[in-house]
């Protein structure tokens, strides 16, 4: 377990050895059930496909297609890759849609078979350093191989992806779009690649967890040596940031799902998916002096200093709600780092906002009794749209719904 995000892999390698035109031709042969139709479609010799497929095989270390004497046809392994490799197009069919570089599905399928590795691994790499000289130095490229590549892929495309500066050349706008959309797809072979090799020899395939603070890093530490009593040759990547950072991160492909409080409103591209419902609370230290009084008022809330969520996080929305109308009270400090939190609280009358989930896991701090708190907020998972998740991805998520299926944890009240 780490707190990062992805890093490179053999798989990664591998699926980066492996030229569009390879799996282009792999994808028609899965389609087609045939190596010879996949030829007449793709307007190469049989032999020049048999030979692409055997690269690629070898690359991958399995075999994909069974021959026989009525066609050829996906194996176990095949179908697996060839379902990863059919997305990668899609995605990248439709990112060319999206910049408006084609009008329909024909179009774009054209112009994806135009395109290299190199042009779009160009363009990410300017897009994630910023630079053409900083891409080069990473990509151990000529700046000018990286600028013959990207002009080959403005041509390509018919779209301004990059404008010029006195910093240089930047990515623009549109640019910045498909380099995104892009990645994910990538992504998908990648994925692919590490499958099979899972299937092969048992390889840990990483899952890169997004972990929202408070109730996310509780709900994950709470199922971890479950799941990895299930899988203990589970590579788990957490990353822990704000909602705002980690809404940033899954929708890049950083992270494959996040855990904790869903958002009031369900971002674009982005599916939530609610666990169990987890009411705020208004939270303080043990013998506070407000732990003392019956039903507490807005007007004593007000009179103590507060510790809120950070800006664009769904515990400052429920922060501001209280106090709207009114001066609200002082607010020094503003964070997500339930350490802090906690010795803040601890060590003064200061107040924050839990939710009961949260709380059920703490000593020394309880609830005011303050009334609920509308609207109640759920955890849950959220994903990427369009996401298909790996088996042992599918795995750790399925452990944490059979965990929160049970009934909500009670609240620690005062008295």
């Amino acid at each position: 377990m780490a707190n990062e995000t992805r890093h490179k892999t053999p798989g990664a390698e591998r699926a980066q050895s492996l030229s569009f035109r390879q799996l282009r031709l792999f994808e028609a042969i899965g389609d087609l059930k045939s190596v010879r139709r996949a030829s007449e479609a793709c307007s190469l010799s049989q032999p020049a496909v048999t030979q692409a497929l055997a690269k690629m095989e070898a690359q991958l270390g399995a075999t994909l297609v069974d021959r026989r004497a009525s066609g050829s046809y996906l194996n176990e392994f095949g179908m697996v890759f060839h379902a990863r490799v059919k997305r990668f197009f899609e995605q990248t069919e439709r990112a060319v849609i999206e910049i408006g570089a084609a009008m329909n599905a024909d179009g774009a399928r054209a112009i994806v078979n135009r395109l290299t590795r190199s042009q779009l691994r160009t363009l990410v790499g300017v897009m994630e350093h910023g630079s053409f000289e900083l891409a080069s130095e990473s990509f151990d490229i000529s700046a000018a191989s990286l600028q013959r590549a990207a002009r080959d892929l403005q041509g390509n495309l018919r779209v301004s992806l990059f404008y010029r500066t006195a910093a240089g050349m930047l990515v623009s706008p549109q640019g910045m779009k498909l380099g995104s959309m892009v990645k994910l797809a990538l992504q998908e072979i990648e994925w692919g690649v590490m499958e099979i090799d899972s299937a092969l020899d048992g390889t840990a395939t990483p899952v890169v967890i997004g972990a929202m603070p408070f109730g996310g890093s509780v709900l994950l530490a709470s199922v971890l040596d479950r799941f990895l009593e299930r899988h203990p040759s589970a590579d788990i990547r957490i990353m822990n940031e704000s909602a705002v950072e980690m809404t940033k991160c899954l929708r890049a492909g950083e992270v494959d799902f996040v855990v904790g409080l869903l958002p009031a409103e369900t971002p674009a591209e982005l599916v939530c998916e609610p666990l169990i419902e987890t009411p705020y609370a208004v939270v303080a230290r043990q013998g506070h002096p407000l732990t003392r009084a019956g039903k507490v008022t807005v007007e004593e809330l007000i009179a103590y200093d507060w510790i809120t969520g950070t800006p664009g996080s769904s515990r400052r929305a429920c922060f501001d709600r209280i106090f709207a109308g009114t001066k609200g009270p002082q607010t020094h400090v503003a964070t997500c780092a339930l350490p802090v939190i906690r010795h803040l609280l601890k060590g003064s009358d200061r107040l924050t906002l839990m939710t009961s989930y949260e709380i059920s896991f703490e000593d020394g701090l309880r609830a005011l009794h303050c009334g609920p708190i509308d609207p109640v907020p759920a955890i849950g998972i959220t994903t990427r749209a369009d996401w298909m998740p790996t088996p042992v991805q599918s795995a750790f998520i399925d452990v944490i719904r059979t965990h929160v299926c049970a009934p909500p944890p009670l609240l620690r009240q005062a008295g």
